[in-house]
């Protein structure tokens, strides 16, 4: 068994999409390969068997032509205020783990983290594993579990990858190989520079200093492309959609979770992340996506004064969707009796209330919208939706409304539509119905395109020789 690791020096580097990249490549090759993050933080999280995992190692392992598995993220944070963040540990959320102050988990989360990457070593022929932020954080080095532990344990080769566009790349790259330490260091056997702009002849002399420097080469520079797949916390601007045929504006809430579903929906509309009133101005839908703080979110909408202007679009007719959190922002009653999120009144756009309990919600869904829907959501009318759900909060009607789905999984008053499940957005039928186009790109010609990219602009014969792992196809084409 071998491993290949992708470090960065930085958070937004782009270490997840390579690891993705060099997880279809190895498949191409004919490696039973799967991904791995010891620990991941983020709020964009996907449901598989067992639980939850970070979205990045969702797309990973689909990249890799393999079922996700728990196993692949083993502790998963979500930070649900500025010092507090719940810790999923193999899927599940555990409470014992969330209270612990940052510098005491390491210890108690690692079990947990070396079984998993274990189990996994022995059942693949090669992992490809991914850092978070940089490996040179001086001050959380003693507590790091997902850089330099992780590559020790596997045993793994790295690649260290900076984001060129940011400036400074050299120093970063050299700053850190100079900061881990000389076990680290060893394990440091390519340099990428990443999201490259412009001419490249105007790189030398640099790379071949900074190999006399450390001895480390620079094994390729990725240009900068449109990749048509989630960011590494699925947040990215959106980029300008000159073809679009509508807008959607999403309510960029401090605490916003599942951003990563919204991608497919820039391939058709002009996708805007609404943090002030006037961003939704001109929206042919608003949406309240996820929320891992709902009590938290629906303060910050109070105090940006977007409460309002949700409210005034919905007394307009004009449409409004409540995806999860954002669902139960729109009822009229939150109660927390269980001390897990916030009690406290909603926006009263449908008669709702929700109780958030102890107990998370954790699994897949598959809906189908009603035959019969009013305006102006009758597009979606019969539709079925394979999705998923990750809440706390249980939610039930207080007066007759609408039902949109069954199973008090959707609801409906005038032009407010809430639903509880995820993934609306990432089904071809759906956005078809509602904006008469389908999306070019699925998600898996998506990542082939991106790993194209990636390996055209990387020396693969030299990665490949790291990893000489067993049933390496060297003479197999790609697809």
């Amino acid at each position: 068994m071998r491993a290949l690791m992708v470090q960065g020096t930085s958070s937004w580097a782009g270490k997840s999409l390579i690891a993705a990249a060099l997880c279809r490549h190895f498949a191409r090759r004919g490696l039973r390969v799967a991904p791995f993050k010891a620990q991941n933080m983020s709020n964009n999280a996907r449901v598989v068997p067992g639980g939850e995992i970070g979205a990045a190692q969702y797309l990973q392992a689909l990249a890799a032509r393999v079922e996700p598995d728990v196993r692949m993220n083993p502790v998963l944070v979500k930070p649900e205020g500025m010092t507090r963040s719940q810790v999923i540990v193999r899927g599940v959320a555990s409470p014992t783990m969330s209270q612990l102050p940052w510098r005491e988990r390491s210890p108690h989360l690692w079990p947990a983290i070396s079984e998993s990457l274990h189990s996994l070593m022995a059942e693949y022929d090669l992992l490809v594993l991914e850092g978070a932020g940089s490996p040179a954080e001086l001050n959380l080095m003693d507590t790091d579990v997902t850089n330099r532990r992780s590559a020790e344990e596997a045993d793994a080769q790295v690649l260290l990858v900076t984001d060129i566009d940011r400036g400074g790349a050299f120093a970063h790259l050299y700053g850190t190989w100079a900061l881990v330490g000389q076990d680290a260091r060893r394990r440091v056997r390519g340099f990428v520079l990443n999201k490259f702009r412009g001419d490249p002849s105007l790189l030398p002399p640099a790379p071949e200093k900074l190999e006399a420097l450390t001895g480390v080469p620079v094994l390729g520079v990725i240009p900068m492309f449109h990749h048509h797949l989630p960011d590494e916390d699925g947040a990215a601007m959106p980029p300008e959609n000159v073809a679009a045929v509508a807008t959607v504006a999403i309510v960029r809430y401090p605490f916003a979770s599942n951003l990563d579903e919204f991608k497919l929906l820039e391939q058709i509309v002009q996708v805007r992340w609404a943090r002030r009133r006037a961003d939704l101005a001109g929206a042919d839908i608003a949406v309240l996506p996820g929320s891992k703080n709902v009590g938290s979110d629906l303060e910050w909408l109070r105090a940006t004064g977007l409460d309002e202007a949700v409210c005034a679009r919905a007394q307009s007719g004009l449409r409004v969707l409540g995806i999860c959190g954002g669902l139960q922002m729109l009822g009229r009653e939150l109660h927390d009796p269980a001390g897990i999120d916030a009690s406290g009144r909603g926006l009263g756009l449908l008669p709702l209330a929700t109780t958030f309990h102890s107990q998370k919600l954790v699994r897949r869904a598959a809906i189908r919208f009603h035959d019969r829907l009013p305006e102006p959501w009758s597009p979606l009318a019969a539709k079925l939706v394979r999705g998923y759900e990750i809440r706390h909060g249980r939610t039930v009607e207080l007066a007759d409304t609408v039902a949109a789905i069954d199973g008090d999984l959707g609801w409906i008053q005038d032009a407010v539509l809430g639903i509880t499940v995820h993934g609306l957005f990432e089904d071809a039928e759906v956005l078809g119905a509602l904006f008469g186009r389908a999306p070019h790109h699925t998600l898996d010609s998506a990542i082939d395109a991106m790993t194209d990219v990636v390996v055209a602009n990387l020396d693969m014969a030299r990665i490949d020789g790291l990893v000489r792992a067993p049933g390496l196809v060297s003479n197999v084409r790609p697809e």
